[in-house]
């Protein structure tokens, strides 16, 4: 069951009366924008802390696993107490945040989404999360999730399925659902999410927001529930792809200024493999972006990446489903959960995980080691090797794609099956169709809100770059924002 670790009435009266939240929607603003004003004393920790909660209310849509109110609001206020003092102010001095709760967060559980950890109380943070809040951040909370972030609907069967932002029915998507839907939803002003085959960018996709996931290795893995060491990584979610950079400087250390790209300079790679057979919505708004992205004078160049994504999809699932065996296993023993593997797949909840750990983990589908290590030693470098001829040889800063080949779907009756173009197709290989390819290859994958559906239902569009092309990455994705319209608010729950 969820907890909510709360400081009583104290934090609805203070919304009440504070200024700040009488004047304007303090919760619309971006993380960039609170750290200057919390910097300025135009606007308190507290005051944010208390609008962020006072919004979540009961968490009807099932974001946190753990709302921690109580130790927000302490934080906030020594936050507040150091501006006042003139002290020395990280750059994300006051920033409320929330994080998955498959990253360890010292003082509160990290259950991974699944029942066997939910007492699990890590001793310190993940060094993601440590260098977050070393630069000022606040914890609101610990996020919802795909149990074991092995999906992408986030309809977890133990602790609830998560809510899309703009669309309570509809699911958040995953495995990072919770802190795509808390970002979207403006119950925090931005996040951290995991990424094994899409996670982080799926959900931010499907919830109105930026995510990012960086190349393989640029961020500290550690302290961080494991699928697979190969292809896993942490990666931050928010509103504005400035706040993915400003979290992106604070994790790696980078400079914190970015400016974006002249969009008459981009070369954009066009993969047709990507861009077909995707739902008639999904399809007029990417084709609308690319448009005006022509418009404004970015280069379109039709690629062919069909070799690289036949031989990732031979790759993909052997990795993970080997890995996670013993990467899950060692995590365990690590850091002194008391538990074994056995453990967590005997009390897996939700049917669909339970399926994939008795079947394909531990159950006689189990992947042969000889085929992960063809996986690993000669399929994984000859995707590597193919995509970076294809960036190379046609000169360019990116791929360029819709997220998802559809918008978000049912949370009923979408476990399985999703409906594409009038055929019943899989859910998991259907939502990660786009995002996993580059995954594999472990390049850097930015996605960010486009527009919305008839329906009025988020649509992302993916910018794969150059291994370690993050921040040039981010560069374009700046002047791609600034290119299209603004993306419009989820309604009020």
């Amino acid at each position: 069951m969820k907890r909510h670790i709360t400081a009583g009435l104290a934090a609805v009266v203070a919304l009440v009366t504070s200024p700040a939240s009488a004047t304007e929607d303090i919760t619309t603003m971006s993380a960039r924008e609170v750290a200057e004003a919390i910097a300025a004393q135009s606007l308190t920790a507290t005051d944010l802390v208390n609008a962020f909660i006072a919004r979540t209310g009961d968490d009807a849509g099932n974001v946190y696993i753990t709302l921690d109110s109580e130790g927000a609001l302490a934080a906030a206020t020594a936050a507040d107490e150091a501006v006042k003092a003139g002290a020395d102010l990280g750059p994300l001095h006051g920033v409320p945040l929330v994080v998955k709760d498959n990253i360890a967060s010292a003082g509160l559980p990290t259950t991974g989404g699944t029942p066997a950890l939910k007492a699990w109380i890590p001793a310190t943070d993940a060094p993601v999360l440590a260098k977050l809040r070393d630069a000022g951040a606040i914890l609101l909370g610990k996020t919802n999730l795909h149990e074991l972030a092995f999906g992408i609907t986030s309809n977890n069967a133990a602790f609830g399925a998560v809510a899309n932002a703009y669309d309570p029915e509809r699911f958040a998507g995953g495995s990072s659902g919770g802190t795509g839907a808390a970002i979207g939803a403006r119950l925090a002003s931005a996040g951290l999410g995991t990424d094994t085959g899409g996670s982080v960018r799926i959900p931010a996709a499907l919830n109105g927001v930026a995510g990012l996931r960086p190349t393989t290795g640029r961020y500290p893995a550690g302290g961080i529930i494991p699928i697979s060491s190969t292809r896993d990584t942490p990666g931050p979610i928010a509103r504005t792809v400035g706040d993915l950079a400003l979290l992106d400087a604070v994790i790696t250390g980078s400079p914190g200024a970015l400016p974006a790209v002249e969009l008459n300079s981009v070369r954009l790679g066009v993969p047709s493999g990507l861009t077909e057979n995707l739902s008639p919505e999904t399809e007029r708004v990417f084709r609308a972006a690319l448009d005006k992205l022509e418009k404004s004078g970015a280069t379109l160049i039709e690629v062919d990446i069909s070799t690289e994504l036949d031989l990732a999809g031979k790759a993909g699932f052997p990795i993970a489903l080997w890995e996670v065996k013993r990467d899950l296993a060692a995590f365990l023993e690590q850091y002194g959960t008391g538990l074994t593997l056995d453990d967590i797949a005997g009390a897996v909840a939700s049917p669909d995980v339970k399926f994939v750990f008795e079947n394909l983990v531990l159950g006689n589908q189990a992947i042969p080691e000889e085929v992960y290590r063809m996986a690993m030693n000669d399929l994984r470098p000859l995707v590597q090797s193919g995509y970076a001829d294809v960036f190379v040889t046609n000169k360019l800063d990116a791929l360029v794609f819709p997220t998802t080949p559809l918008e978000a779907q049912s949370i009923t009756g979408s476990d399985q099956t999703v409906s594409l173009n009038g055929e019943d197709v899989p859910t998991f290989q259907t939502f990660i169709r786009n995002t996993d390819p580059g995954s594999i290859a472990g390049i850097p994958g930015l996605s960010l809100p486009i527009g919305v559906t008839s329906e009025g239902l988020p649509v992302g569009l993916e910018l794969d770059g150059p291994a370690h092309s993050d921040r040039h990455l981010l560069s374009l994705g700046l002047a791609i924002e600034a290119a299209l319209p603004e993306m419009p608010a989820p309604a009020p729950r």
